[in-house]
């Protein structure tokens, strides 16, 4: 290939020139050789933004790369959410990469979710491998490798990385029913057994904790503490303590419990200024897809509690991929959905932008498509009916152009995507199939022992690696029935002296009930009184029903 064809050689870049009060571009300008047909001089011209953008990789028309037609994102319009999509194997994994080394060195945090493990490499310079050196020429990219700033993450401390767990409490019974599989009606109850325990100031910390407030408001007394709001069945109680149980049988305890993780640690940049790239390991967690997504999901919902309000910004707080999307919203409820709509609605006036991964747009659901402003979609494959409709569903969901996206979208080779963005004005910009640049970071996970070695020294090691648990529901349950039958075992009358009938004066027409001697009791006042001291008088819920963080 002659340097003609690859673009090699380019000369200066022209000046736009001025057209009716709009910016066009000159022909020299974008392809450095003869004049562009008039369709793919409109698209360069959409992505040539005057501030600060992320550079995705050249335009593709008519079977040439252009290299000097760069595609690019804005980088305010990040916070505008995206999705990444593709089949299996097209490069979704690199284009992630690609986009966030480059928000790092802008100064954004980012966060990652590592489902299959290759993406530990962000943080080590890239090798300059053939491959790597054609695409670069091919786009006009001076490469150079480069690592990124990156802090490692494991749900539960299962993996390479730094555990991360929720309280049972902060994570609210909206996603621990999706993560249990409950029905509508369990869920409900659910959502009232934490209730009581918010009321009662009974700390939600782990399972075990769960466990016991569910079966104490199974029993007999337990149901006398609901009648004013609700009442709990013997068998809704019992299927979501089978569930707990098979849940933990299954090996879920360790991601539920203390220290929590504060995702304010996903918001921190390096001391060189950089965004800190956090990279959740989720290999030795992939065979649990609903338990992973979920956790995601609380991530995001734990960031929209605590952020305060920010408007447009210049720059994004923090961009958060969500990988494997279709996981999240298998199965959903329907107030699963709108929470999940609603979040990603309004989270963006915090400052963070949301980018689903997933292989077609018709994983995700309409009312969350739709908020999706930034589109990188890589190659569909049509050897079936159903891949045939999700081939042209996707196409219907792209503005208008000048390709046949049906015949583009199957065609494109490895790393090569249709692009559509937010233009700086908010508007969509032109359709662009595009040949996307190389990472500068290593394409590949890092070597074990440099992982382990990464996650040791981190600043976040000495603060979440050891597990810890204190008093809470268990205890105080335990505690209060060591009370009761106490209570119940005092309350047995002596035997009056004979022929002498026991008096009755002041006596109550029945006798004491059981709950009435444990309410009475000094434990039971003790733990109403923990009630406004511990975790407030009530604990505040929102969207999902997880609990506001309380720092």
């Amino acid at each position: 290939m002659s340097d003609s064809d690859t673009g090699a050689g380019t000369p200066p870049t022209a000046a736009p020139e001025r057209v009716s009060g709009e910016t066009a571009v000159r022909p020299e300008a974008v392809s450095g050789g003869a004049a562009l047909p008039a369709e793919a001089l409109r698209i360069a011209a959409g992505y040539a933004f005057a501030g600060p953008a992320l550079d995705l990789g050249a335009l593709l028309w008519d079977g040439r790369c252009l290299p000097d037609a760069r595609i690019r994102i804005p980088l305010p319009m990040l916070n505008r959410h995206g999705l990444v999509a593709g089949a299996t194997g097209t490069g979704k994994t690199k284009t992630l990469q690609l986009i966030a080394e480059q928000l790092s060195a802008q100064g954004v945090p980012v966060f990652l979710a590592d489902v299959k493990g290759d993406m530990s490499g962000i943080s080590a310079p890239g090798l300059p491998q053939e491959k790597v050196r054609a695409r670069a020429q091919e786009v006009h990219q001076a490469w150079t490798p480069a690592g990124c700033p990156a802090e490692f993450l494991a749900l539960g401390g299962l993996g390479h990385g730094i555990p991360v767990r929720a309280t049972v409490t902060s994570f609210g019974p909206v996603l621990l029913s999706k993560v249990l599989q409950l029905n509508q009606t369990q869920e409900q109850s659910l959502g009232l057994i934490f209730h009581y325990a918010d009321q009662k100031g009974l700390e939600l910390f782990d399972l075990k904790d769960l466990r016991a407030v569910v079966a104490f408001l199974g029993s007999d007394e337990g149901k006398q503490e609901l009648k004013g709001i609700g009442g709990l069945s013997t068998a809704t109680a019992g299927v979501i303590l089978r569930s707990l149980t098979a849940f933990e049988a299954q090996g879920m305890s360790p991601f539920f419990g203390e220290p929590e993780f504060d995702t304010g640690e996903l918001l921190r940049t390096a001391p060189d200024g950089r965004g800190l790239v956090s990279v959740l390991e989720l290999p030795e967690v992939q065979d649990r897809p609903q338990l992973f997504s979920t956790f995601l999901m609380w991530m995001l919902a734990d960031l929209f509690h605590d952020l305060p309000e920010v408007g447009d910004v210049d720059r994004p707080k923090l961009v958060f991929f969500f990988d494997e999307a279709h996981l999240l919203f298998t199965g959903a409820s329907k107030a699963f959905l709108e929470s999940v709509t609603q979040t990603v609605r309004l989270i963006r006036s915090k400052g963070v932008g949301v980018f689903f991964v997933t292989q077609t747009p018709k994983d995700v659901p309409a009312d969350v498509l739709a908020q999706l402003g930034n589109r990188v979609q890589h190659a569909l494959r049509a050897f079936t009916p159903d891949d045939q409709k999700a081939l042209k569903a996707t196409v219907k969901t792209f503005p208008n152009s000048g390709y046949d996206l049906e015949e583009v979208l199957t065609a494109l080779g490895i790393g090569e995507a249709v692009v559509t963005v937010m233009s700086e004005k908010g508007a969509p910009t032109p359709v662009a199939v595009t040949r996307l640049r190389a990472p500068g970071s290593l394409m590949g996970p890092l070597d074990a022992a440099d992982l382990d070695r990464a996650v040791r020294e981190s600043s976040l090691y000495g603060r979440y690696a050891q597990a810890v648990d204190r008093e809470s529901a268990y205890e105080k349950l335990t505690a209060r029935e060591a009370a009761r039958e106490r209570a119940a075992g005092e309350a047995v009358p002596s035997s009056p002296p004979p022929g002498k009938a026991p008096a009755t004066k002041g006596r109550p027409k029945e006798e004491t009930s059981v709950v009435g001697q444990v309410v009475a009791s000094g434990v039971f006042k003790s733990l109403a009184r923990s009630v406004g001291t511990q975790i407030g008088r009530e604990i505040t819920r929102s969207l999902f029903g997880t609990a506001r963080r309380r720092r």
